[in-house]
């Protein structure tokens, strides 16, 4: 073992370590450190002029860009379910005075009279509704004002569109 590190060891005497490498000029020439011209971070004091304005452009275009997308409206699909007072209520009245309610956001669709019990139907009739504009207690107050002809009315649907 020891003829294995003897062997070793004259080969290191043989081609000893290359020296480190000089030092910067400018260090040696006692300027300061060489640190303070080179930021690592990119932390740099100063603005580039020609880069806010790029930025201001891109801006300036993504809100161009996003302004003329149009604006989402939530929309909704309700199935009403419309009770007579008896099976003497006249229904295609009935029809006529639910429909006769107009607003803006407001869209009538189709309907149908679905039987009850003891010859007694319900009007069932949809309508889209933009969710801003109308709601369902607008709707049940507008429909309940109808005394006459209604005695109940029930949302049977309510989906988004």
């Amino acid at each position: 073992l020891q003829e294995c590190w003897k062997g070793r060891s004259s080969c290191c005497r043989q081609n000893p370590r290359p020296p480190p490498p000089p030092a910067p000029a400018a260090a040696a020439a006692g300027g300061g450190d060489a640190d303070d011209d080179f930021d690592l971070f990119g932390s740099d004091d100063e603005v580039d002029a020609e880069a806010e304005k790029l930025k201001q452009e891109r801006l300036a275009a993504y809100a161009a860009k996003k302004s003329k997308k149009p604006v989402l409206i939530a929309k909704s699909n309700i199935i009403l379910d419309v009770k007579p007072w008896d099976d003497e209520t006249d229904m295609k009245e009935l029809e006529k005075c639910v429909r006769s309610i107009q607003t803006d956001g407001l869209v009538w669709g189709t309907s149908k009279l679905a039987p009850v019990g003891y010859g007694i139907n319900k009007l069932v009739i949809t309508c889209v509704v933009e969710d801003d504009k109308v709601g369902t207690d607008f709707l049940e107050e507008e429909i309940t004002k109808f005394e006459d002809f209604v005695q109940s009315m029930d949302v049977a649907a309510f989906n988004k569109v």
